[in-house]
């Protein structure tokens, strides 16, 4: 339901544009990078850039600001494809900008790596029974395990859901169902379509319980 790796159309032409196609490229060459990558032990201290990401995203990756999401045990080719992206200008995060202009494709990977590594450990509201009773028969209904995992964890390019600050979810499968931003997946709208502000924030409720 959190935002999945983008997808972006190519114009009616059948051409892709000159950013798209840079970003593509940078893809295939993270996918190399991270095959490598996987075959040697993860380093014992964290990037240098890890600091400036967490400033925003909380202590080791976790977030303590409700409208700022969790990057901590996301999946690893998700926040490498995110922030790829972001780097690229196909995902308009303006606060954002900044950082990714100086990082090179090998930090991307490294920082991927880092992040997804990390525990989960979230500050989260107090659980409501009812609440999360709701979300999780409406994630049942909306197939969410499908593609997230049945334990709502993420893999490949498919968000980690569990755990997850409720606000930040709760806006982004608002967008989503509403008009997607630039760079976003659009096929989360069509699950999320019809579902009521009550509804989210029942499914947003849930997803931010799980792992606790």
């Amino acid at each position: 339901m959190h935002a999945r790796s983008a997808k972006p159309a190519a114009p009616a032409s059948g051409r892709l544009g000159p950013g798209l196609s840079a970003a593509l490229v940078t893809l295939a060459g993270l996918s190399a990078a991270s095959a490598v990558l996987a075959q040697t032990p993860p380093a014992a201290t964290a990037p240098a850039a890890a600091a400036l990401c967490m400033a925003c995203h909380g202590p080791g990756g976790n977030s303590v600001q409700a409208d700022l999401p969790s990057i901590a045990s996301q999946p690893r080719t998700f926040i490498e494809n995110q922030l790829v992206l972001i780097r690229e200008g196909l995902r308009d995060v303006p606060s954002m900008k900044a950082v990714m202009g100086t990082l090179d494709d090998a930090q991307i990977v490294e920082l991927a790596r880092h992040f997804a590594a990390l525990p989960s450990d979230a500050p989260a509201a107090p659980a409501v029974p009812q609440q999360v009773l709701a979300g999780a028969e409406i994630a049942r209904k909306a197939l969410c395990g499908t593609c997230h995992l049945p334990n709502f964890q993420g893999q490949s390019q498919v968000p980690r859901l569990a755990g997850q600050q409720q606000a930040y979810l709760l806006s982004t499968m608002k967008m989503y169902r509403d008009k997607p931003d630039p760079g976003r997946d659009t096929l989360m709208s069509a699950p999320l379509r019809g579902m009521s502000d009550a509804d989210l924030g029942r499914l947003a409720h849930y997803f931010s319980q799980l792992g606790r």
